[in-house]
């Protein structure tokens, strides 16, 4: 098959992936959880899929890109596709996915505050520790508080939640 495929006649799964940049596995799996309108069957039993579906694995790829779950995408086109306007309800989660990155990036940069601070206490003790003699670093940052609760915290959600 050529590398070129028209985007003007129906495409095979394959060749929707191509043109998307993803396998054919996600093409398959974007059907299956309905983001993607089903695919016809050849008589060969291949799925073919409109030109317009290059369309469509973009803005999956976009919102995707953005934070929106499969789940959530498929329910905003299940509802748009219906005819309804989801349009409130997709700005009401992109702003709450805005809430948990804002909350994310003020972790992050506490983190980065306490691993600098870490470092440089770690650089007094090194100093202090003769060479071949331990200075069990990775103990101390252990039993910091800080650390303790960062950790038991985020083992105990799941991703995205908070």
């Amino acid at each position: 098959m050529s590398s070129k495929v028209s985007t003007t006649r129906p495409l095979y799964c394959g060749d929707l992936a191509r043109l998307s940049g993803v396998s054919a596995d996600t093409v398959r799996f974007y059907e299956r959880r309905n983001l993607l309108f089903p695919a016809a069957r050849s008589s060969a039993g291949y799925r073919v899929f409109s030109p317009d579906s290059i369309a469509r694995m973009r803005l999956i790829r976009a919102g995707l890109s953005i934070g929106f779950s499969v789940t959530e995408l498929a329910d905003i086109f299940r509802e748009r596709n219906s005819g309804g306007a989801p349009c409130r309800r997709v700005r009401k989660l992109a702003a709450e996915k805005l809430a948990v990155l804002e909350k994310r990036l003020r972790e992050l940069q506490s983190w980065r505050r306490e691993l600098r601070s870490t470092l440089s206490a770690w650089g007094r003790m090194l100093a202090k520790t003769p060479r071949g003699k331990q200075a069990r670093l990775l103990e101390k940052f252990a039993t910091h508080p800080k650390t303790h609760t960062r950790l038991l915290g985020r083992g105990i959600q799941k991703r995205g939640e908070q």
